[in-house]
């Protein structure tokens, strides 16, 4: 079955028009719109009116689209915070589980939990630390829910994409399904990987796609091959035009980048999306200017850690599963990444350097220090040097008053500090206590409760992201900041609840 229409394709000038002429303040507003009527019958009507004077173009979109309904706080007098997330978790329960036509939201089999805000659908990687929450909260039931989404979202299309929208189904994002499958089967995690082998196997196609005759130096889609004939995965997006959700502000970033083709800049914008981290001086030649984003260009650490992660996935599934030729396969690929992860990954001297990511095309060229370093210890793919080595950096470099900060460098992008992130803390707590590092796993997770604490006693808020500096929101980025939120609650919540291993 086809993939549904954007809307872009769905209502082509239209479309155009209200997002370079910013009807909305937020360019995710129209593409989250409910149609009032059918989409050609708003076009032709559109086609017939837009020359006629006095037509307003607002007056026009407010007419033929409904704005999804904002989600309300929870009721009644202001909680404790472990309350207050009890009370949120069926505030951002959503269901759809037929399509509608003109909408942009995907169906889907089972119920599922939005991160709030402006993000009103299913996000992949955001779920993961959202279940961490409903786990510790009893609502197992509600994370395999979302987990069976994710299962036929892979069946559907053969990856998840980044959420469920249609404007989404050119790109992924971080692969968590293996961890929310550990996560869901903790008794047994081998019986799990078995149970949705083919899913994870589904998963690892996607991101190998290409791999086959790709000659060394060359990459196609997520797949790259380096001129010594290693293989490792990069960011991508299979559309090269502006975000739908941020049509304007790609537009005006191409043109900015005058020595660059628009096509090259809006698909590292996309693959910047992919990757999770939109937007962080992590992606660009120039911290300072957006417009030179190269994600294309980067073999990132973290990226290759979880697909390292989901070949042991598939191979301890297969093993379980009695497919011994598969599961040796599998373990094959792990090992010879995890290889590449130690020592193509690693920047610096053995004793005192970190994990960075790998320029590809020149395969000796790394970037700078920043969270996404966490995920091999997060993973188990470090050396006992050099976790002992990345905790040292770690403690030096990135460690706020309030956190782990994102990067060591502030560029006014929202994945760059002073900002701290609920999933990096995780990522950065669980792993470093993996290794032995308890104290410092102990101290990040702490400082990082008590900021969101004191944030929300103060404003009665559970955000999106968090100043890691002081205690306020943290900001940059293309929108505000949002309220909700789904996976600093399952964060808090599973760091305040003992699920950190020190």
């Amino acid at each position: 079955m086809p993939n549904p229409p954007t809307p872009h394709a769905l209502y082509g000038d239209l479309f155009v028009a209200v997002q370079m002429s910013r009807v909305y303040a937020d360019g995710k507003s129209f593409v989250d719109a409910h149609p009032r009527l059918a989409p050609a019958e708003i076009c032709a009507r559109y086609a017939a009116e837009r020359e006629r004077p006095g037509f307003v173009l607002a007056d026009f979109v407010h007419a033929h689209f409904e704005l999804p309904a904002p989600p309300a706080p929870p009721a009644g007098p202001r909680r404790e915070i472990r309350e207050h997330i009890r009370a949120l978790w069926p505030l951002l329960l959503r269901e759809q589980r037929a399509a509608v036509e003109g909408d942009s939201l995907l169906p889907l089999p089972r119920p599922y939990v939005v991160p709030g805000g402006r993000f009103q659908e299913l996000y992949y990687w955001d779920s993961y630390f959202t279940m961490l929450g409903l786990v510790v909260d009893g609502r197992q039931d509600l994370a395999l829910d979302m987990l069976a989404d994710f299962a036929e979202l892979l069946r559907r299309h053969g990856f998840i994409p980044n959420s469920s929208r249609s404007y989404m189904l050119s790109r992924s994002q971080p692969p968590f399904f293996f961890l929310m499958v550990a996560l869901l089967h903790a008794d047994d995690p081998d019986a799990g990987f078995a149970q949705h082998l083919a899913e994870l196997r589904a998963e690892h196609a996607f991101w190998m796609d290409g791999e086959a005759g790709l000659a060394p130096g060359q990459a196609h889609r997520r797949v790259l091959r380096l001129a010594d004939g290693a293989l490792l995965n990069r960011y991508w997006d299979d559309r090269d035009t502006p975000r739908e959700e941020s049509w304007r502000e790609d537009v005006e970033t191409a043109a900015a980048a005058a020595h660059r083709p628009a096509a090259e800049v809006w698909r590292d914008l996309r693959a910047g999306a992919e990757s999770g981290w939109d937007f962080s001086s992590r992606w660009c030649a120039d911290p300072a200017r957006i417009e030179t984003i190269e994600t294309t260009a980067i073999a990132p650490v973290d990226l290759n850690a979880l697909l390292c992660g989901l070949e042991q996935a598939i191979a301890a599934g297969a093993a379980h599963a009695g497919e011994p030729a598969l599961a040796a396969q599998f373990q094959a690929r792990a090992q010879a990444r995890q290889q590449l992860l130690q020592a193509r990954f690693w920047s610096g001297d053995t004793q005192a350097g970190h994990f960075a990511d790998l320029r590809w095309q020149s395969a000796n060229a790394t970037r700078p220090l920043t969270a996404a370093a966490l995920m091999p210890l997060f993973l188990g793919l470090a050396t006992r040097t050099q976790a002992a080595a990345m905790a040292a950096q770690t403690a030096q470099r990135l460690l706020g008053a309030n956190g782990l900060l994102t990067t060591a460098l502030a560029s006014g992008q929202q994945w760059d500090a002073p900002n701290g992130w609920a999933p990096l803390q995780w990522i950065a707590a669980q792993g470093l206590a993996r290794y032995g590092h308890g104290a410092l796993a102990t101290e990040i997770a702490g400082r990082w409760c008590a900021s969101v604490r004191r944030v929300f006693e103060a404003t009665g808020r559970l955000l999106e992201k968090y100043d890691a500096a002081q205690d306020r929101p943290g900001g940059g980025g293309e929108y505000e900041t949002q309220d909700g939120f789904g996976w600093t609650n399952g964060v808090y919540v599973a760091l305040q609840d003992g699920l950190l291993k020190t």
